[in-house]
């Protein structure tokens, strides 16, 4: 057997113990001496001149082809390594009806290797479980000190989990598959205020970012965020969810996966979001860290009235709070600029977070932050790029009434426009019925077409796809938290904003102009409150947060204004 491994070049294979096999079955006594080369040593002078013959010409001709290598007819038959390989690239979700088909297939998917591959290809997980190390991580996180009333001297307990004695198959099941439908941006359920939550896989962990706009009015600062709950594996095969509100660290907390689009959270130690000075001390703690300043910084005696309220009414959900999702808008080559999150200003209720997406000849600014005026959810602007808005030189346009002149105009044009369409619409519609009724009378001819003509005049955006940076100043009288703003832009579209009182009441969309200064800052001119919001793009890669169609992206728009309405 082993000359023939050595000739064959693949090892003991079947053909060789098919011939063994044979050979035994014709010899018929066991005491007649096997005169095999292959199966011992025992051979005369004559035989192994002849075996070494035969063995040099199969070097040089190759195998013999009566005796040919037959390919695999089963997985079982294919070596483990190759099985581990094969395994590992089919998706996670699919291996547990793998291990289903037969014991050796689930051993074989026991393969730490496999589940490895899974948690790195389809959450990213590239850290080794193997070689973790605590880096960037204080002291404070790594050890928590417990108090035992007992024994006078305090103990350490290790609070993060024992990774040696886990594996990625644990990882996988318990952690990222378990809780992968949180995964992406999703939108608190916290009255007209509303928030931006992008829940990721950190390292391994499961975390929820809570991201807030910068300090007013710095609108080209960038985001910040902080944690609101993390989730991961303390023990094998068991998750632990945290809630990280507060400032006395992580502590117990609870997730309820509602629906694929909805999940809440719940806070099991309510007493780690208190503070030793009280309510004033929670107080102006969330006011450095919300406004950036104290409450004496701030003089306007509406913007104070407008904080407290805003503390008021948020800290109630400081223990149980529902999220729902939230898609990024989807692209398209049309569009005037890349479609995404922007922060811009809103007066004395500071900055807040928009979506703007595009829909044909129209986009939209959607909030994802609110106020008390015009709640999250709410399309605060909309912009009418069948309608560009040509502006005067820089002398004409310093004077407001000018350009309020200008505005006013393209807004009785579009009235016109829209009032004409819709005479036009029942007017076919009237026709179809009067056709409908002529062709049901007898002997009646039946019309070659419907007759009904496309609106000759389209108005083309052409001029703003390429357009050239023209001087742009505000007008006199316009009020605008940032000065700092852009003194070119690129185009300028009509466009309403909507306006209401507190709580939402009386709303009504106003005239105004759309200012596009570049891809990443735009701004809006509210004619009504002579005021100037200044937009810039929120520069941060969000992951499975894409919308799987536009349809579906449409519906997420339609859910969240019902809502807040």
């Amino acid at each position: 057997m082993a000359v023939c491994a050595r000739l064959c070049g693949v090892g003991p294979v079947r053909g060789c113990r098919r011939r063994a096999a044979q050979r035994k079955g014709t010899s018929g006594d066991s005491s007649e001496p096997d005169t095999d080369p292959e199966e011992g040593g025992g051979c005369g002078d004559g035989g192994g001149e002849a075996s070494e013959d035969e063995a040099r010409e199969e070097r040089i001709e190759g195998p013999s082809p009566a005796a040919p290598r037959r390919a695999p007819l089963s997985l079982l038959e294919l070596p483990p390594e190759l099985l581990v390989q094969i395994f590992g690239s089919l998706p996670g979700p699919d291996l547990p009806s793998l291990a289903c088909v037969c014991t050796a297939f689930r051993r074989l998917l026991r393969t730490d290797t496999i589940w490895r591959r899974r948690c790195k290809e389809e959450y990213g997980v590239c850290e080794n479980l193997r070689k973790l190390e605590i880096t960037g991580v204080s002291c404070r996180d790594v050890y928590a000190k417990r108090i035992n009333p007992r024994v006078k001297s305090g103990r350490f307990m290790k609070i993060l989990p024992d990774y040696e004695h886990m594996e990625y198959r644990d990882v996988y099941t318990c952690l990222l598959h378990r809780y992968r439908h949180i995964l992406g941006l999703w939108q608190p359920d916290i009255g007209p205020y509303g928030g931006l939550l992008n829940v990721v896989v950190d390292g391994l962990f499961i975390i929820g970012w809570m991201y807030l706009p910068p300090h007013d009015p710095h609108v080209d600062d960038p985001m910040r965020f902080k944690p609101l709950f993390r989730i991961h594996l303390m023990e094998r095969k068991c998750a632990t969810v945290e809630c990280m509100y507060g400032h006395k660290g992580p502590h117990s907390g609870h997730i309820q996966i509602v629906k694929r689009d909805e999940f809440s959270t719940k806070c099991n130690q309510t007493d780690h979001h208190r503070m030793s000075g009280g309510r004033q001390e929670e107080f102006r703690t969330w006011l450095r860290e919300e406004w950036g300043r104290t409450l004496e910084d701030i003089f306007h005696e509406h913007m104070q009235e407008l904080i407290l309220m805003k503390f008021i009414y948020t800290s109630q959900y400081d223990n149980c709070l529902t999220y729902r999702r939230i898609y990024l808008p989807p692209r398209s080559p049309d569009d005037l600029i890349e479609p995404g999150l922007f922060k811009g200003t809103y007066g004395s209720h500071g900055l807040e977070i928009v979506m703007l997406s595009f829909h044909g000849k129209k986009a939209k600014g959607t909030k994802i932050t609110g106020d008390p005026n015009i709640p999250a959810g709410q399309q605060t602007v909309e912009i009418d790029l069948a309608h560009p808005i040509r502006l005067p030189d820089i002398e004409s346009l310093s004077n407001f009434s000018e350009l309020s002149r200008i505005v006013l105009e393209v807004q009785e044009r579009v009235r016109r426009e829209q009032q004409q369409q819709q005479q036009e619409e029942e007017g076919l519609l009237q026709g179809e019925k009067g056709q409908e009724e002529e062709a049901l009378q007898p002997g009646a001819a039946v019309p070659e077409g419907d007759g009904a003509e496309a609106p000759a005049e389209e108005e083309e955006g052409a001029a703003a796809q390429a357009p050239s940076p023209c001087p742009f100043v505000l007008p006199g009288g316009i009020a605008s938290r940032n000065e700092d703003y852009p003194r070119t832009c690129r185009a300028c579209f009509y466009g309403t904003g909507l306006i209401a009182g507190h709580g939402f009441t009386s709303p009504e969309r106003t005239p105004g102009v759309f200012v596009l200064f570049d891809n990443d800052r735009f701004g809006f001119i509210w004619l009504e409150l002579q005021s100037f919001s200044l937009y810039s793009r929120i520069k941060v890669s969000f992951q499975n947060a894409e919308a799987p169609s536009q349809d579906a992206f449409d519906e997420m728009l339609k859910n969240i204004q019902l809502l807040t309405s």
